[in-house]
């Protein structure tokens, strides 16, 4: 983990812009600590709760990255009231006029980013979207605008390099021309913010960007490793799972682990490598050769080769335990309540945050 940390804090500091951790993925103060020294650091979050447990423990520079349902402006404003800056997000003149209203009601300014759509992946508004110069104006106006917000949702789908880089510099690109055309309007854009953890690892020219978003990258997991952001042994995240049954006839493992602890995340299934529900590792982390997570129900996982594979089920014995490396760490880490770390000899526990 902390090797996963420095590594794009390294990347991100020779480029010269600031790093703004998600902390979606992890949602825990300890790793935060561990990873970084100031728990001043700005951070990105994706939900209030997360907001308020960070807030809580002493950071005070937070990004709201989800679009904003105006029914949870109270809480927004209160962590503003506060002395927190909390940041929303949104792309809807309905949203931005929601939150004019609020704050002329309520008196407390809520710091608005304007999320643009760079790759049609999820939300946001495009680029040349007419209404985009409109809202914009309409926050400033009120002295609310804070810039704007992009996330690379197409860097998911690209395996190779160049790909990859493409998908940082197209990112890039679309927020600094589109930073220029507020310009033109006369609307200042303080905060260009970009991010996601495969653009962050591969972005080569970072010019006109304030600040790098990324999650995952603290625990890594199949997906990213099949998208060559990183290698197994880069994933810091697993489930300890133990062995209830072996069907040798059927090719089978069977484990406590189920979709409950691993969750239903396939996103492998498109790679060019598929990774069932997991990679099955022993209990010092080596992967066992072919072996995945090929089935789940909802306290059961069947672990059993990968198909064509000419390796040989482990001997593994009710009883016996395994490391199961995640498709996706968020997904799998919010199945817990927390995390045990071995520090020091010692087997410590690090509290999460879940819920909304």
């Amino acid at each position: 983990m902390l090797h996963n940390s420095e590594r794009l804090q390294r990347h991100l500091d020779g480029l010269g812009v600031m790093l703004r951790p998600h902390v979606k993925t992890a949602k825990s103060v300890d790793v935060m600590r561990y990873c970084f020294a100031d728990e001043k650091v700005p951070i990105t979050v994706s939900t209030l709760k997360e907001a308020d447990y960070f807030a809580e423990h002493g950071y005070t520079d937070i990004t709201y990255a989800v679009g904003i349902d105006p029914d949870k402006l109270p809480r927004v404003a209160r962590l503003n009231r506060s002395g927190i800056t909390v940041r929303v997000l949104l792309d809807s003149l309905v949203q931005a006029q929601a939150v004019i209203d609020f704050v002329a009601r309520d008196g407390v300014a809520i710091p608005v980013l304007l999320e643009i759509d760079c790759d049609g992946e999820r939300a946001g508004l495009r680029p040349d979207d007419p209404q985009l110069l409109e809202i914009a104006c309409l926050l400033d106006d009120k002295q609310l605008f804070a810039g704007i917000l992009l996330h690379a949702g197409g860097s998911y789908h690209c395996p190779d390099r160049a790909a990859k880089e493409a998908a940082a510099e197209h990112e890039r690109a679309t927020a600094v021309a589109v930073k220029e055309r507020l310009a033109l309007a006369g609307v200042l854009c303080p905060i260009v913010s970009v991010g996601s953890t495969p653009t962050a690892h591969f972005a080569r020219d970072l010019t006109g960007i304030t600040e790098v978003r990324a999650g995952v990258y603290l625990f890594q997991d199949l997906v990213m490793a099949g998208l060559h952001v990183c290698k197994l042994e880069d994933i810091a995240l697993s489930v300890v799972a133990t062995v209830i049954g072996v069907r040798p006839e059927q090719g089978w493992i069977i484990t406590d682990a189920g979709w409950m602890a691993l969750s239903r995340d396939r996103g492998t299934a498109e790679q060019e490598l598929d990774q069932g529900y997991g990679v099955v590792c022993d209990m010092a982390g080596t992967p066992y050769p072919d072996l995945i997570v090929s089935r789940t129900s909802q306290e059961h996982g069947t672990l059993a080769l990968r198909k064509g594979s000419s390796a040989q089920l482990p001997p593994l014995t009710i009883g016996s335990k395994v490391r199961i490396l995640p498709n996706h760490a968020c997904a799998t880490a919010s199945q817990f309540s927390g995390y045990l770390v071995p520090l020091e000899q010692d087997l410590v526990f690090w509290p999460r945050v879940n819920g909304w």
